[in-house]
């Protein structure tokens, strides 16, 4: 059986969800290991997620910080190194720019077995800055090798193109079976007014302050931001309400007796929260961004709008006529296009023409290259190692 090492160190939230329903959908087909961090918002009971096929290797050296403590980078190469050593792998997956930026130097000698999923690019969805620039040169640095960048969805694929030389998007999917069972026996939360929702952290990327003066611009309507955040202080109309975040079955009777749901972030890759509202037949309007513009079809499952103006204008028109089609259109997607199934024998074919037919097992040893991130960054330079040895 082919071996896949996932490397995950962003192992919390969305990217939690999605790589350890994948490492559960791989493991009748594969030998799965899993080389992971723990964060803060790594579930407590994170192994009871995971099949027990799954191999956990926990990489004690990951940090937030990867690519701006050289020391710590090289620790976290060599520890790499040394769970490929022992696991010998025909892939190596890697998932989100942390583990996408170590991976990519600590496996460059062998990069035909390499993959990386960005999971939603961070110069992207962290918006205009130094950072954002920093964050697009590594992009571009790393995407010189000749690891494969795998994307979540065409727009995302659309971006590695320019920063990458070989690429290929599978679309994310979520669980119907778990969805359907969720929401089972879930009574939709009474509204008196036509209401719109988002659910999300209250961060740059999903832009409250446009969420916010969407509200203003309907005022006859009802808003609701479930979760919270720094930016929450944006979220000031006086027909929005800010709830917090709220246990999954709270927040999905609340999804389900609202009519409209927004996503209006700078980019994702596929929201999770996208698809399960299209699921629960919402009318959907999104940003014309990475991600969202893939899924969401103007005026065929939904709306996609770029400027409050027309969100507002969109909302106001469904509340004299409801598109009901739209929704029902978007339904039919999930169904055909967006879930765990049609994701998990993408994903099989996908490994199967990408393992080497000898199998894996490579040895590395470590030497330093300087890379120059921009000039516009304070000249910042980044010692990065690697060299393969066969």
């Amino acid at each position: 059986m082919k071996k896949i090492l996932m490397v995950c160190e962003a192992f919390g939230g969305g990217v939690f969800t999605y790589v350890s329903q994948l490492c559960n959908d791989m493991v009748d087909d594969f030998d799965v290991y899993l080389a992971y961090s723990l964060r803060p918002q790594t579930p407590k009971n994170y192994k009871d997620f995971l099949d027990k096929r799954v191999h956990l290797i926990q990489v004690k050296s990951f940090s937030e910080k990867g690519l701006t403590n050289i020391p710590n980078d090289i620790k976290v190469i060599r520890e790499l190194q040394a769970i490929e050593r022992k696991v010998q792998p025909d892939v190596i997956h890697l998932h989100s720019s942390i583990a996408g930026g170590m991976g990519r130097l600590a496996y460059k000698g062998k990069n035909n077995t390499v993959v990386y999923t960005p999971h939603g690019y961070s110069h992207i969805l962290m918006g205009p800055g130094k950072k954002s620039v920093m964050y697009k040169c590594m992009e571009k640095i790393l995407g010189k090798t000749n690891s494969m960048t795998l994307t979540c969805c065409e727009s995302e694929d659309e971006v590695a193109k320019t920063l990458c030389k070989r690429t290929a998007y599978i679309e994310t999917g979520v669980n119907l079976a778990d969805l359907s069972a969720s929401l089972d026996g879930i009574e939709p939360v009474h509204n008196d007014k036509f209401t719109v929702f988002t659910l999300g952290r209250a961060c740059v990327q999903k832009q409250p302050q446009l969420f916010n003066r969407i509200a203003e611009l309907v005022p006859e309507a009802r808003f609701v931001w479930i979760g919270n955040g720094e930016l929450e202080s944006e979220l000031t109309a006086p027909n929005m309400e800010v709830t917090g975040w709220k246990p999954r079955k709270e927040a999905l009777a609340m999804a389900k007796g609202a009519d409209a749901f927004i996503l209006c972030s700078l980019g994702e890759a596929i929201a999770m929260s996208l698809i399960e509202n299209m699921y629960i037949k919402k009318l959907i309007l999104v940003s014309n961004t990475m991600g969202n513009k893939s899924v969401i079809k103007d005026g065929v499952n939904g709306y996609v709008c770029e400027t409050a103006e027309e969100y507002a204008e969109k909302i106001k028109a469904a509340m004299k006529r409801f598109p009901s089609e739209l929704p029902e259109r978007a339904y039919q997607d999930v169904l055909d296009i967006y879930n765990t199934e049609a994701m998990k024998e993408k994903y099989i074919k996908f490994y199967n023409s990408i393992a080497p037919q000898n199998g894996g097992g490579y040895c590395y040893e470590l030497v330093f290259v300087l890379i120059p991130c921009t000039r516009t960054v304070k000249s910042e330079f980044y010692t990065v190692a690697e060299k393969a040895v066969a």
